[in-house]
């Protein structure tokens, strides 16, 4: 969610563990071809099984441990406790069964923040687990990978997958004694609940060193409570550390919640992701499905959803049904009580995409019940999923979820909402509807217009639950003119997919008259058909790869439509693909954007300034319109050497990257120069600019200049247009935009006129910053894009220094023209002497 994140975090999210569907990885089948002759197994198992009744003996009766004031809980596990002492019985029917543990931080301590870590809800740890009986009454707990696999015991690879995936030991726990009919084992817990295992809490020191903690101080931690239920494990404890690294206070405490959750025994079967669809997965490498090398096998997340068994028929004839087990958000009972029916919106205007992949009321928020009305209900419970408010003054929302890695199902989802995104959203809109929009001109909004707001942020967080990546491209398929089509845009929406980073529609023109459905985004075309392909129900198929052989044709069918298009947020050099964008046409589109900023800044101190504001609030709104200047620039900026990226399938024609057509990268850069070189002095508002102390409009833009030339003068940008030089003489090259910068940048120059100071600062940097590109050192070994950039083996720096050269006779022929200022004279000299020194000292 937040604003100029170029990769996120949740990219986080596409680890590569993961398993097959068909078994458990590094598990033999239970019928195992090649087994213990029977004779010998007979003879073995006889053995076995007098030393475990040796064993037995050797503890104690189950009475004599579990006595009559002992409390007992049942579940899947059976908890014992007694005073302060704890003890787990595992049934033997669950040994090699895998449980997910996840753990979170239920409660956070008092100003232990850490940015937007360390607080309540905060994941600090997820793994699977098996418990397994060893030899000498011992039960372990072992620490489960499925990052390899091999499922066929007959085949030569699987004992050699077993022999080098030997899962280690987590735990170990001496079997204290056996139920009555000895069908679980009994194991004492305490001391293993109350020490700072990496099991139960913190999974590793990273996390702690992000929450800003050290060790546990013993005296002062406790366990608060241990809850079971038929398919999971609930653990709570209060832990008290002593601080990490500049710490508010010597010591925190906070609460801790680990869940343990009972995974199917048989996995969900795996939908193999296609990367035309933008699903977060995960995979493992097989080394069964390629006889002849290795194939990595990668499975979109998403939930587990299958009609009741009443109801299979009327799914197949295509009657919309409702699912087993529906996709439940339950709303955190700190949530403000104004803001919760816009939440719950927000997950309920998913089920009309649902309804596509054949079910009904698939999914939907409700409010989580009191402790009145169940007691044992908690947020930290890894069975349910939740929509958790934050009192932060972090500005964003999140929306993760927990997945089984053996097949990608998703098991539960917290979406974090932190109260700050409110102020987020109101600059967004504010600067890019307020022209349009007069609610929208106000310092605090009215509570209806916030609230759609907040539902429109909950769809798109919920979106991410459901596995879906965001779709940067979405847009990119809307003709910009259509934009300020009332009617046509409020019928289908400024951008097909609410997983776009496509805000607002800042394109709309005040005599557009557009209103709030041509404005606001919305559940959409892309959405609904991957929700689709993600969700429907297929049966008919018993394994994945014959199922992705129907669904690679109706991608490819599907994908006719260009709304339906995916364009990943991991392709950096793809003009369609970026956040915050809007249409097909970035220049038009940010000329719009610009249009209407110029008419906010005149008006935005009348909208949101107090009388009671200090320079600081003052400064607010105007570093908002800012903010979106260089957002509208830093789109066109994407276009000059960029390639259009399209992911195919190897049975798809045409090549997959394109270079961006010579016209639209001229086109690009020609608006940099008008609306960016050339010194857009609209920015410098008196009413705003002279309200707060220290402001230096100079200083203020010249870091804009900087960056921007940063940009352009890049390796990456200038290493792509060699390429597509290289390629075809047709094609924008670097030879051809290096003279073009040159002609813009030093335009004056060129004409014989004087250089103002705003445009002398841009000339310095440009400088600069050619000749820092034009004397890296050959061991700095860079791969840039698609070409290994070396400076020792490479036209880069030869083309840089020659502009350089070029620049600088045009300089020294400059400085005999006798119209030139004082000024202007000792600027050129000055950039001569640059360029001389520069050549000299490399």
């Amino acid at each position: 969610m937040k604003r100029q994140m170029s990769f996120f975090a949740v990219v986080l999210l596409c680890a590569t563990i993961g398993a097959g569907s068909s078994s458990v990885a590094q598990r033999k089948k239970k019928h195992d071809a090649k087994a213990t002759p029977s004779a010998e197994k007979s003879a073995t198992d006889s053995t076995t099984a007098k030393k475990e009744k040796d064993d037995k003996t050797k503890l104690k009766k189950y009475e004599e441990v579990i006595t009559k004031d002992v409390e007992t809980s049942k579940g899947f596990i059976t908890v014992h406790k007694k005073e302060d002492k704890y003890w787990f019985e595992i049934p033997f029917s669950i040994m090699g069964r895998d449980l997910l543990n996840v753990s979170r931080i239920a409660k956070a301590s008092v100003d232990m923040r850490n940015g937007s870590f360390g607080m309540a809800g905060d994941e600090i740890g997820e793994a699977v687990y098996s418990f397994e009986k060893g030899p000498g009454n011992k039960l372990y707990l072992k620490r489960m990978s499925f990052s390899e696999y091999s499922g066929d015991s007959t085949k030569a690879m699987f004992a050699g997958v077993q022999k080098n995936n030997v899962q280690p030991l987590a735990a170990a726990f001496p079997i204290v004694a056996y139920n009555k009919d000895s069908s679980a084992a009994v194991i004492e817990v305490t001391d293993w609940l109350n020490a700072d295992n990496d099991v139960l809490y913190f999974h590793n020191e990273k996390l702690k060193q992000r929450a800003g903690v050290a060790g546990q101080l013993a005296d002062r931690s406790y366990i608060k409570y241990v809850h079971t239920f038929s398919k999971n494990l609930e653990v709570r404890a209060l832990k008290t550390y002593s601080a990490g690294l500049n710490p508010a206070y010597p010591y925190y405490s906070l609460e801790l919640n680990a869940s343990f959750v009972l995974l199917p025994e048989k996995p969900m079967q795996g939908r193999l992701r296609d990367d035309r669809v933008g699903y977060f997965a995960t995979g493992f490498k097989d080394f069964d499905a390629n006889p002849q090398g290795v194939k990595e096998i990668v499975y979109a997340v998403r939930w587990r959803l299958e009609p009741k068994p009443e109801d299979v028929e009327k799914y197949k004839r295509g009657e919309l049904v409702e699912p087993q087990k529906p996709i439940i958000f339950y709303i955190d009972p700190t949530t403000p009580k104004k803001w919760v029916p816009y939440l719950i919106a927000g997950v309920n205007d998913w089920q009309k995409a649902f309804e596509k992949a054949g079910f009904k009321n698939a999914i939907y928020a409700r409010e989580a019940p009191s402790p009145q009305e169940d007691s044992t209900w908690s947020i930290d419970d890894a069975t349910h999923s939740a929509i958790v408010y934050r009192p932060s003054v972090i500005a964003n929302a999140m929306g993760p979820n927990v997945a089984d890695p053996r097949s990608g199902e998703i098991i539960e989802s917290h979406i974090f909402w932190y109260h700050n995104v409110m102020k987020l959203l109101h600059d967004w809109y504010q600067v890019q509807c307020g022209t349009t929009d007069s609610r929208a001109r106000k310092r605090e909004f009215d509570d209806e217009l916030m609230g759609q707001l907040i539902r429109f942020v909950s769809s798109h967080e919920v979106g991410h639950t459901l596995g879906l990546m965001h779709n940067f491209g979405a847009s990119s398929s809307v003709p910009v003119d259509s934009l300020r089509n009332k009617k046509w845009v409020e019928a289908h929406g400024h951008t097909p997919s609410i997983m776009d980073y496509a805000r607002f529609n800042y394109v709309a023109q005040p005599e557009d008259n557009i209103g709030e459905a041509g404005l606001f985004p919305r559940i959409n075309d892309y959405d609904t058909w991957a929700v689709q392909w993600g969700y429907t129900w297929r049966p008919e198929y018993k394994s994945s790869a014959d199922e992705q052989r129907t669904l690679t044709k109706i991608v490819t069918d599907s994908l006719k439509n260009p709304r339906l298009r995916f364009g990943s947020e991991l392709s950096p050099f793809d003009p369609r693909n970026q956040n915050e964008d809007l249409g097909d046409d970035a220049v038009k589109a940010s000329g719009y954007g610009i249009k209407n900023l110029q008419r906010i800044i005149t008006q935005i101190a009348a909208w949101d300034v107090d009388s009671t504001d200090d320079a600081e609030q003052v400064k607010e709104p105007y570093s908002a319109v800012l903010s979106q200047y260089q957002l509208y620039m830093g789109h066109v900026l994407k276009i000059v050497g960029g390639v259009y990226s399209t992911p195919k399938i190897g049975a798809e024609p045409g090549p997959v990257d394109v270079y961006v057509p010579r016209a639209k990268q001229k086109a690009a850069l020609d608006f940099i120069n008008k609306q960016f070189f050339n010194t857009p002095l609209w920015l410098n508002e008196k009413s705003m600019a002279t309200r707060f102390a220290n402001f230096n409009f100079m200083i203020e833009f010249t870091e804009m200049q900087t960056g921007m030339i940063n940009a352009l003068v890049g390796r990456n940008r200038i290493s792509l247009l060699m390429e597509a030089e290289y390629a075809d003489r047709a094609n924008y090259g670097a030879t051809e935009y290096l003279a073009d910068l040159n002609k813009m940048i030093f335009a004056e120059e060129h004409a014989g006129k004087n250089v103002d100071v705003y445009r002398r600062n841009l000339q310095k940097f440009f400088v600069f910053r050619m000749l820092e590109q034009a004397f890296a050192k050959d061991d700095q070994y860079q791969i840039l894009g698609p070409i290994a950039y070396h400076p020792a083996f490479s036209d880069f720096q030869i083309m840089i220094r020659d502009e350089l050269k070029a620049e600088q006779a045009m300089f020294r022929q400059q400085l005999k023209n006798p119209a030139l200022d004082k000024m202007t004279k000792a600027h050129l000299r000055d950039l001569d002497d640059k360029i001389t020194r520069g050549f000299a000292i490399k």
